[in-house]
């Protein structure tokens, strides 16, 4: 009866034991901002090519300028 008492308490302990939730909190935490993010960047995407471009082409003509 012994082993079956200190099994079960063993069980309860590690029921208990919370030792791993911030790891599991930090990580969910972390995904949600990862999907966050990627939510933003493909729904955005169009608008990040076209300031990009935008910001290219200034560049170039800004040197084409400059080596005249």
């Amino acid at each position: 009866m012994a082993v079956e008492d200190e099994m079960a308490q063993r069980l309860r302990n590690i029921w208990r034991d919370e030792d791993g939730q911030d790891l599991i909190e930090y990580s969910l935490l972390i995904a949600f901002l990862a999907m966050g993010c990627i939510a933003f960047f493909s729904m955005g995407h169009s608008s990040i090519v076209g300031i990009v471009n935008t910001s290219t082409s200034q560049i170039v003509a800004g040197n084409q300028y400059a080596a005249s």
